[in-house]
Protein backbone atom coordinates (compact mmCIF):
# COMPACT_ATOMS: atom_id res chain seq x y z
CA UNK A 1 0.00 0.00 0.00
CA UNK A 2 2.90 2.37 0.67
CA UNK A 3 4.07 1.92 -2.92
CA UNK A 4 0.57 2.56 -4.27
CA UNK A 5 0.24 5.70 -2.14
CA UNK A 6 3.63 6.99 -3.32
CA UNK A 7 2.67 6.47 -6.97
CA UNK A 8 -0.58 8.35 -6.44
CA UNK A 9 1.24 11.18 -4.68
CA UNK A 10 3.71 11.57 -7.56
CA UNK A 11 0.98 11.45 -10.20
CA UNK A 12 -1.12 13.98 -8.35
CA UNK A 13 1.82 16.35 -8.27
CA UNK A 14 2.56 15.82 -11.97
CA UNK A 15 -1.01 15.91 -13.25
CA UNK A 16 -3.28 17.80 -10.83
CA UNK A 17 -5.96 18.35 -13.47
CA UNK A 18 -5.98 15.31 -15.79
CA UNK A 19 -8.28 15.49 -18.82
CA UNK A 20 -9.25 13.00 -21.52
CA UNK A 21 -7.29 13.55 -24.72
CA UNK A 22 -10.05 12.39 -27.06
CA UNK A 23 -12.49 15.08 -28.18
CA UNK A 24 -16.17 14.38 -27.50
CA UNK A 25 -19.32 16.17 -26.37
CA UNK A 26 -21.85 13.40 -25.78
CA UNK A 27 -21.89 9.73 -24.78
CA UNK A 28 -22.21 8.75 -28.44
CA UNK A 29 -19.32 10.89 -29.69
CA UNK A 30 -17.17 9.48 -26.86
CA UNK A 31 -18.14 5.94 -27.81
CA UNK A 32 -17.23 6.56 -31.44
CA UNK A 33 -13.91 8.17 -30.54
CA UNK A 34 -12.88 5.32 -28.24
CA UNK A 35 -13.79 2.68 -30.83
CA UNK A 36 -11.66 4.54 -33.36
CA UNK A 37 -8.72 4.88 -30.96
CA UNK A 38 -7.71 1.21 -31.10
CA UNK A 39 -4.15 0.99 -32.47
CA UNK A 40 -4.18 4.69 -33.29
CA UNK A 41 -3.04 7.93 -31.66
CA UNK A 42 -5.63 10.19 -30.09
CA UNK A 43 -4.41 13.08 -32.24
CA UNK A 44 -5.26 11.25 -35.45
CA UNK A 45 -8.61 10.15 -34.01
CA UNK A 46 -9.48 13.74 -33.12
CA UNK A 47 -8.66 14.83 -36.65
CA UNK A 48 -10.91 12.13 -38.10
CA UNK A 49 -13.83 12.72 -35.72
CA UNK A 50 -13.76 16.44 -36.43
CA UNK A 51 -14.70 15.53 -40.00
CA UNK A 52 -17.03 12.68 -39.11
CA UNK A 53 -19.05 14.47 -36.43
CA UNK A 54 -19.98 17.25 -38.84
CA UNK A 55 -22.18 14.77 -40.68
CA UNK A 56 -22.91 12.08 -38.06
CA UNK A 57 -22.76 12.87 -34.35
CA UNK A 58 -25.81 10.86 -33.27
CA UNK A 59 -26.70 7.17 -33.61
CA UNK A 60 -29.52 8.04 -35.98
CA UNK A 61 -27.27 10.02 -38.35
CA UNK A 62 -24.50 7.41 -38.23
CA UNK A 63 -26.94 4.56 -38.83
CA UNK A 64 -28.08 6.30 -41.99
CA UNK A 65 -24.58 6.02 -43.46
CA UNK A 66 -23.12 2.96 -45.12
CA UNK A 67 -19.78 1.59 -43.92
CA UNK A 68 -18.28 2.83 -47.17
CA UNK A 69 -19.53 6.37 -46.47
CA UNK A 70 -18.18 6.27 -42.91
CA UNK A 71 -14.85 5.03 -44.22
CA UNK A 72 -14.44 8.21 -46.28
CA UNK A 73 -14.14 10.20 -43.04
CA UNK A 74 -11.85 7.82 -41.13
CA UNK A 75 -9.70 6.33 -43.89
CA UNK A 76 -6.51 7.78 -42.37
CA UNK A 77 -6.87 5.61 -39.25
CA UNK A 78 -5.53 2.12 -38.73
CA UNK A 79 -8.08 -0.65 -39.30
CA UNK A 80 -10.37 1.96 -40.86
CA UNK A 81 -12.48 -0.48 -42.87
CA UNK A 82 -13.21 -2.66 -39.85
CA UNK A 83 -13.92 0.38 -37.70
CA UNK A 84 -16.35 1.74 -40.30
CA UNK A 85 -18.22 -1.57 -40.15
CA UNK A 86 -18.30 -1.39 -36.35
CA UNK A 87 -19.64 2.18 -36.30
CA UNK A 88 -22.39 1.35 -38.77
CA UNK A 89 -23.45 -1.75 -36.83
CA UNK A 90 -23.28 -0.28 -33.32
CA UNK A 91 -25.28 2.76 -34.44
CA UNK A 92 -27.96 0.50 -35.86
CA UNK A 93 -27.97 -1.45 -32.59
CA UNK A 94 -28.38 1.75 -30.56
CA UNK A 95 -31.32 2.87 -32.68
CA UNK A 96 -33.02 -0.52 -32.75
CA UNK A 97 -32.35 -1.74 -29.21
CA UNK A 98 -31.77 1.34 -27.06
CA UNK A 99 -33.98 4.05 -28.54
CA UNK A 100 -30.97 5.87 -29.96
CA UNK A 101 -29.36 6.26 -26.54
CA UNK A 102 -25.98 4.96 -25.38
CA UNK A 103 -26.48 2.62 -22.40
CA UNK A 104 -24.44 3.26 -19.26
CA UNK A 105 -24.13 -0.34 -18.04
CA UNK A 106 -20.95 -2.22 -18.92
CA UNK A 107 -22.77 -5.39 -19.95
CA UNK A 108 -25.02 -3.48 -22.34
CA UNK A 109 -22.13 -1.51 -23.83
CA UNK A 110 -20.18 -4.71 -24.41
CA UNK A 111 -23.02 -6.03 -26.58
CA UNK A 112 -22.32 -3.32 -29.16
CA UNK A 113 -20.26 -4.06 -32.26
CA UNK A 114 -16.57 -3.33 -31.80
CA UNK A 115 -16.92 -2.59 -28.09
CA UNK A 116 -14.81 -4.63 -25.69
CA UNK A 117 -14.38 -4.29 -21.94
CA UNK A 118 -11.86 -1.45 -22.09
CA UNK A 119 -13.98 0.69 -24.42
CA UNK A 120 -17.09 0.00 -22.36
CA UNK A 121 -15.25 0.98 -19.17
CA UNK A 122 -14.04 4.27 -20.66
CA UNK A 123 -17.55 5.20 -21.82
CA UNK A 124 -19.16 4.18 -18.55
CA UNK A 125 -16.59 6.21 -16.61
CA UNK A 126 -16.21 9.35 -18.69
CA UNK A 127 -19.73 9.69 -20.06
CA UNK A 128 -21.73 8.57 -17.03
CA UNK A 129 -19.39 8.94 -14.06
CA UNK A 130 -19.65 5.27 -13.09
CA UNK A 131 -16.45 4.13 -11.31
CA UNK A 132 -14.22 2.07 -13.61
CA UNK A 133 -10.50 1.54 -14.14
CA UNK A 134 -9.98 0.99 -17.88
CA UNK A 135 -6.58 -0.55 -18.58
CA UNK A 136 -4.99 0.51 -21.84
CA UNK A 137 -1.49 -0.27 -23.07
CA UNK A 138 0.08 2.55 -21.01
CA UNK A 139 -1.61 1.51 -17.77
CA UNK A 140 -0.78 -2.15 -18.37
CA UNK A 141 2.89 -1.28 -18.84
CA UNK A 142 3.21 1.23 -16.02
CA UNK A 143 1.33 -0.76 -13.40
CA UNK A 144 3.69 -3.68 -13.91
CA UNK A 145 6.83 -1.55 -14.08
CA UNK A 146 5.87 0.25 -10.89
CA UNK A 147 5.21 -2.96 -8.99
CA UNK A 148 1.48 -2.35 -8.63
CA UNK A 149 0.67 -5.60 -10.38
CA UNK A 150 2.45 -8.72 -11.57
CA UNK A 151 -0.50 -9.93 -13.62
CA UNK A 152 0.22 -11.13 -17.13
CA UNK A 153 -3.17 -10.13 -18.53
CA UNK A 154 -5.20 -6.94 -18.65
CA UNK A 155 -7.96 -8.37 -16.48
CA UNK A 156 -5.50 -9.12 -13.70
CA UNK A 157 -3.93 -5.66 -13.80
CA UNK A 158 -7.38 -4.08 -13.62
CA UNK A 159 -8.31 -6.24 -10.65
CA UNK A 160 -5.07 -5.39 -8.83
CA UNK A 161 -5.40 -1.64 -9.38
CA UNK A 162 -9.00 -1.66 -8.19
CA UNK A 163 -7.84 -3.43 -5.06
CA UNK A 164 -5.13 -0.86 -4.35
CA UNK A 165 -7.18 2.32 -4.76
CA UNK A 166 -10.67 3.46 -3.70
CA UNK A 167 -13.30 3.61 -6.43
CA UNK A 168 -13.55 7.39 -6.15
CA UNK A 169 -9.96 7.69 -7.43
CA UNK A 170 -10.10 5.22 -10.33
CA UNK A 171 -11.07 7.65 -13.06
CA UNK A 172 -8.52 10.23 -12.04
CA UNK A 173 -5.71 7.69 -11.77
CA UNK A 174 -6.66 6.20 -15.13
CA UNK A 175 -5.96 9.54 -16.82
CA UNK A 176 -2.87 10.31 -14.73
CA UNK A 177 -1.17 6.99 -15.44
CA UNK A 178 -1.86 7.33 -19.17
CA UNK A 179 -0.34 10.82 -19.13
CA UNK A 180 2.78 9.61 -17.35
CA UNK A 181 3.08 6.61 -19.65
CA UNK A 182 3.00 8.84 -22.70
CA UNK A 183 5.33 11.51 -21.34
CA UNK A 184 7.87 9.64 -19.22
CA UNK A 185 7.34 5.91 -18.82
CA UNK A 186 7.33 5.01 -22.50
CA UNK A 187 7.41 1.54 -24.01
CA UNK A 188 10.55 2.14 -26.05
CA UNK A 189 13.77 3.83 -24.94
CA UNK A 190 12.63 4.07 -21.35
CA UNK A 191 15.18 5.34 -18.82
CA UNK A 192 13.96 4.71 -15.25
CA UNK A 193 16.28 7.43 -13.96
CA UNK A 194 14.37 10.03 -15.98
CA UNK A 195 10.90 8.78 -15.10
CA UNK A 196 9.43 10.64 -12.06
CA UNK A 197 7.85 7.43 -10.78
CA UNK A 198 10.49 4.81 -11.62
CA UNK A 199 13.30 7.02 -10.35
CA UNK A 200 11.78 6.97 -6.86
CA UNK A 201 10.58 3.39 -6.82
CA UNK A 202 13.64 1.64 -8.24
CA UNK A 203 17.37 2.26 -7.96
CA UNK A 204 18.89 3.27 -11.29
CA UNK A 205 20.54 0.22 -12.83
CA UNK A 206 18.24 -2.15 -10.95
CA UNK A 207 15.27 -1.73 -13.22
CA UNK A 208 13.50 -4.74 -14.67
CA UNK A 209 10.95 -3.98 -17.35
CA UNK A 210 8.21 -6.63 -17.26
CA UNK A 211 6.05 -5.06 -19.91
CA UNK A 212 7.77 -2.70 -22.33
CA UNK A 213 7.55 -4.66 -25.53
CA UNK A 214 4.89 -7.19 -24.63
CA UNK A 215 2.08 -4.93 -23.47
CA UNK A 216 0.34 -4.26 -26.76
CA UNK A 217 -2.62 -6.43 -25.80
CA UNK A 218 -3.25 -4.14 -22.87
CA UNK A 219 -4.78 -1.38 -24.98
CA UNK A 220 -6.73 -3.37 -27.53
CA UNK A 221 -10.37 -4.32 -27.62
CA UNK A 222 -11.77 -7.23 -29.47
Amino acid sequence: MARAALVQEILERLYPNPQPSLHFYSPFTLLVAVVLSAQCTDLRVNQATERLFKVADTPQKMAALTPQEIYQYIFSLGLAKSKAQYLARLSQQLVADYGGQVPSALKELEKLAGVGHKTASVVSLQAFGIPAFPVDTHIFRCARRWGLSQAQKVEGVERDLKGLYPAKDWGRLHLQIISCGRQYCKAQGHDPGLCPVCSLLLPVGDHVDPGGGADRRGGEDR
